[in-house]
């Protein structure tokens, strides 16, 4: 009498914010080891984590990458937004589930930290339930980005917010008046929005701006000197306070 295979494992594994030397030991393991690698990407492009993980997949890994019906095309009040999204990530879900089924390992590949802000939370939320799964952390984006600045962020009891860019103006200067430092991530189009909350709560003096930490097309400077638009792996660092103890 046949048995069925045992089931796989999910692995969701944080690649970092893009130095392929900054990912940790278990992920380059999990990557090495895994028969089958999932990750996301725009529909033009290869693949951010994909470009990290490089050599470190093997030559005959079963490849699923997963392309976003859209991105900025729909804005995310429309409410096609979360219907098409809800769809699609249904689909990357059940894809890695007949994997899982089959006796397979899926490592599941996410910039950064994959639950901070990560694609990968969506199909933990479908999965997670039926099917175990190993969450392995990652350095993220605004850690790089602070790091590669060299901008110390936060001192004592100093309280730091991670705000979406997404914010209406008013809900962005409320954020930053109620905190001594700020992470504002999500820029893209709404770096104009983010600028005026910044001088309207007299925050843009201090304020850095960070693209593509890490990365060899990297760019730091103080926000005064950045452009109107900003690519997606771009933050805004505003410090806490100053001071030597």
């Amino acid at each position: 009498m046949s048995t069925a295979p045992a089931r796989g494992c999910l692995s969701i594994v944080g690649m970092g914010p893009g130095d392929p030397e900054l990912l940790t030991l278990k992920a380059a393991r999990i990557l090495r080891e895994s028969p089958v690698a999932a990750w996301f990407a725009r529909h033009d492009r290869t693949g951010h984590a994909r470009e990290i993980a490089g050599d470190l997949l093997s030559a005959d890994v079963i490849a699923l990458r997963f392309a976003y019906p859209f991105t900025v095309e729909i804005p995310v009040s429309d409410p096609r937004y979360p219907a098409r999204m809800a769809e699609f990530y249904d689909r990357c879900a059940e894809d890695i589930a007949a994997h899982l089924d089959a006796g397979r390992n899926v490592a599941l590949l996410c910039e950064g930290d994959p639950f901070l802000f990560g694609s990968a939370m969506y199909v933990f939320d479908r999965l997670h339930g039926r099917f175990r799964c190993d969450i392995v952390p990652g350095i993220t984006g605004m850690a790089g980005c602070w790091s590669q600045a060299q901008v110390p962020m936060v001192h004592g009891d100093d309280v730091l917010c991670v705000i979406p860019a997404t914010l209406d103006e008013d809900s962005l200067c409320g954020w930053l008046e109620r905190a001594n430092a700020a992470v504002i991530m999500k820029l893209g189009r709404n770096m104009a929005k983010v600028r005026d909350a910044l001088r309207r709560t007299g925050r843009d003096g201090r304020a850095v701006y960070v693209e593509r930490a890490t990365q060899a097309q990297q760019r730091c400077m103080p926000l005064a000197d950045a452009g109107e638009r900003a690519p997606y792996f771009s933050i805004i660092l505003v410090p806490g306070r100053t001071g030597v103890r």
